[in-house]
């Protein structure tokens, strides 16, 4: 049974293909690549061979979104030493957020370039919906349609031409109707479009803490901008403790006052048995298998649940300056 609205109308895919088209008519301007395999399949590269931005992140993470979000750079009052950070709104979130942006679509193909070796991403964004790999969309019950697409990869190596040939045979499309962006973890553009997931990260948790989708009516997020670093694993830890300890959520829901009050105290990273030290060092400790971490330590540092029928706000956990600033490598002034 499906727990969330299904709007056959509102496709995710037809909504991000005009931002799909601006993102690549900027490319120069946004010191992006873009280039096209033999199969016809158009790849966007926002960090590997070129240098990439942070505006092309922000854009990317509204491709993300389908559209159906805003994310923007502003000030954070939030974090004395750490001025900037990402914001994020939604009155679609469970569309924008789980049918489309979440990095739920696991995708791995032998590399001809690396005899022996596979070429393994995350894909994120409209594509996901079309294809409907993740065991996620039986509970959205959601299904796009659409003639062209858009997938988002973390990674930082050109994909092969078979990821394309089986991302496009996934989605029902023809290669050259598939557009792949790729963004590295640790580049300008992967830190802002990874970050942007921080209301994704909130909705993901509540719904495997077996909150009702649709009860979320409306959402909103901040959390720091990670710099930029280029090794992986670095990268990957900052990504995740922007959220982990300086990421904000408010969410609106349409629940019982107990209902709510349960979700913001359970909400929070910091009921995670692994809470309290940064993602690089939690993943050493676990012999770097991701499948030992606890999986309720992805989630935003502190949330905010507002319920719309009694007017009541609901508060749960708190910011860690000294954790985010330990990961985010930040030097005493």
């Amino acid at each position: 049974m499906s727990t969330a609205p299904s709007d056959p109308a509102v496709s995710v895919n037809a909504l991000s293909q005009p931002l799909v088209a601006a993102l690549i008519q900027d490319a120069a301007r946004l010191r992006l690549g873009v280039s096209r395999m033999d199969n016809g399949c158009t790849v966007v590269d926002a960090g590997i061979n070129v240098r990439g931005s942070l505006e092309a992140g922000r854009r990317i993470a509204a491709i993300c979104m389908a559209g159906l979000g805003d994310v923007r750079l502003v000030a954070n009052p939030a974090f004395a030493d750490w001025p900037w950070q990402v914001s994020v709104t939604t009155s679609q979130p469970v569309l924008a957020c789980l049918a489309s942006q979440y990095a739920g679509w696991n995708l791995g193909i032998d590399d001809p370039a690396r005899p022996g070796k596979k070429f393994h991403a995350l894909g994120s964004g409209p594509a996901r919906a079309l294809a409907r790999r993740e065991p996620l969309f039986q509970t959205l019950g959601y299904h796009d349609q659409a003639i062209s697409s858009c997938l988002v990869l973390e990674t930082d190596r050109l994909p092969p031409p078979g990821l394309a040939d089986k991302v496009a045979a996934d989605c029902g499309l023809e290669p050259v109707r598939l557009t792949l962006i790729l963004t590295p973890t640790g580049s300008l553009a992967g830190v802002v479009q990874i970050a942007a997931r921080v209301v994704e990260v909130g909705l993901h948790k509540a719904h495997e803490l077996g909150f009702p989708l649709e009860h979320i009516v409306d959402a909103l997020g901040t959390t720091p901008l990670p710099p930029p670093v280029g090794e992986g694993l670095a990268a990957m830890g900052r990504t995740n403790d922007t959220i982990l300890f300086g990421g904000q959520v408010h969410l609106f829901v349409s629940s019982s006052d107990a209902e709510a009050e349960q979700l913001a105290q359970r909400l929070p990273c910091s009921t995670s048995r692994d809470y309290g030290k940064p993602f690089a060092q939690v993943f050493a400790d676990y012999q770097y298998d991701f499948f030992q971490v606890d999986p309720l330590l992805f989630s935003p540092s502190r949330v905010a649940v507002t319920v719309l029928d009694s007017g009541k706000t609901f508060l749960g956990g708190q910011l860690d300056s000294h954790l985010l600033y330990r990961s985010f490598d930040l030097a005493a002034g």
